[in-house]
């Protein structure tokens, strides 16, 4: 466990770091400097960048470090110029270690393998092949690194035999270094693959939580528009049918002015505002919710019902109610009670004078009915199409229930809805 705990703290993230404006910049540059470092074991050689570059100034590093060791180093086996031009040919390959692992690491065996057998310094070349053969091993599937250090060893060990059997000896006491450099080489790439897997699966996380974030923000974002749309709706048209009431009234026979109709239609109307800034407020209180908390407000129930009966008749609407249920579900209530409010509100709006509506609600096998009649002309179907029947049909959706709405046989428009009970319970107050 402290391995990945050590792992995922230390891994850079990949969209870049962000810096706070009151962080020292020492800070900074000593965060940015270890990022890169551990960026650097952590990222496979054949995607680092200027890789080519880098091993090029490593290829000339090593090969200052080879003729050093030739020269100061025993001197009965200092090379001769055959041995030096072999020793430092062998080094160039380096500079392509990263894309051509394979071929580097023959060219470099069809090198070393001549200035050992010339029996030159034979500890000048070794970092330069260790080098190749750890590229070998950290860029391949194990089993090609197992044959490729295999291959190595039965050439080397085949030539010297060939010019010295002492010298074959030693190589094959000294295997044991060829073995452990292979096994760090392919240790290290199960390393970087555990950690790629670490990064990828943190992203897929947290791709997975911007995603359920942007799902919640749109779906909050819809029943916000639900609630506005089915809430304003409602009280325009009702401040509507009111102002209509009080400018006909005005208007009709001024000398016979009945002020107490007038009185009460403003009235209405206030009452009306007051009502609807206060559900309004409720909605807005969404908006502003912390991000410790949602603070929807309450949400309508079946017991506004009677409310939208009487804001219906008010506004000359003849409705007739049948409800014979009183509880159910937070979610199927506020379902059912925009359902109401909205087929109420187009009954005012389309169903011309004074229409005949008839509002029936029932719980039957685990479900509750609703149907919202009227008696007038509808809706007009070929007119700019609004978004109360859409709403509606989303507001049944939400709780797992239906909805159809259309014009009736005999001639005015029904809305029918079944909203289940036993689902919405279970799954909550939504």
């Amino acid at each position: 466990m402290s391995r990945v705990h050590t792992v995922r703290a230390s891994l850079p993230s990949r969209r870049g770091a962000l810096v706070a404006e009151d962080e020292p910049v020492q800070e900074t540059s000593r965060t940015s400097l270890s990022d890169r470092i551990i960026a650097a074991i952590h990222r496979d050689p054949r995607t680092a960048p200027h890789g080519t570059r880098n091993d090029a100034l490593f290829a000339l590093g090593l090969a200052v470090a080879a003729v050093c060791i030739g020269l100061f180093t025993d001197d009965s086996r200092r090379p001769d110029a055959l041995g030096w031009t072999l020793l430092l040919v062998a080094h160039v390959p380096i500079v392509w270690r990263r894309r051509r692992p394979l071929l580097v690491l023959a060219v470099m065996v069809a090198l070393v393998v001549p200035y050992h057998a010339l029996d030159n310094n034979h500890n000048a070349p070794t970092a330069a092949a260790f080098t190749a053969l750890y590229t070998v091993a950290v860029t391949g599937r194990p089993l090609r690194t197992i044959l490729a250090g295999g291959l190595v060893l039965g050439v080397s060990v085949s030539v010297m035999l060939t010019v010295d059997e002492k010298q074959a000896v030693e190589l094959l006491r000294i295997s044991g270094w060829v073995v452990a450099v292979l096994f760090c080489g392919v240790d290290m790439r199960y390393y970087r693959q555990y950690v790629a897997s670490i990064v990828d699966r943190a992203e897929r996380a947290e791709r997975t939580r911007e995603e359920e974030a942007r799902r919640r923000v749109a779906e909050e974002r819809l029943r916000i528009a639900r609630d506005l749309h089915d809430l304003l709706a409602h009280s325009i048209t009702l401040i509507g049918v009111q102002t209509s009431v009080a400018a006909h009234v005005l208007a009709a026979d001024p000398d016979r002015l009945d002020r107490e109709t007038v009185a009460k239609a403003l009235d209405d109307i206030a009452e009306t505002c007051r009502s609807t800034r206060g559900e309004i407020r409720t909605t807005l209180e969404v908006l502003r919710a912390s991000e410790h908390g949602e603070a929807r407000g309450p949400l309508p129930g079946l017991d506004g019902v009677p409310d939208l009966v009487a804001a219906a008749r008010l506004a000359g609407a003849r409705v007739e109610p049948d409800v014979r249920v009183r509880q159910a579900p937070p979610a199927v209530g506020a379902a059912a009670y925009r359902i109401v409010q909205e087929a109420l509100t187009n009954a005012v709006r389309h169903a011309g004078p004074e229409p005949a509506v008839r509002l029936r609600m029932y719980e039957e096998q685990g479900a509750l009915h609703l149907s919202v009649t009227d008696d007038g002309i509808g809706p007009v179907l070929g007119g700019t199409p609004g978004y109360g029947l859409v709403g509606m049909r989303e507001r049944a959706r939400s709780v797992g229930g239906t909805l159809d709405a259309g014009p009736r046989g005999p001639g005015g428009f029904e809305v029918t809805a079944v909203l289940p009970l036993a689902a919405a319970a279970s799954g909550g107050n939504g």
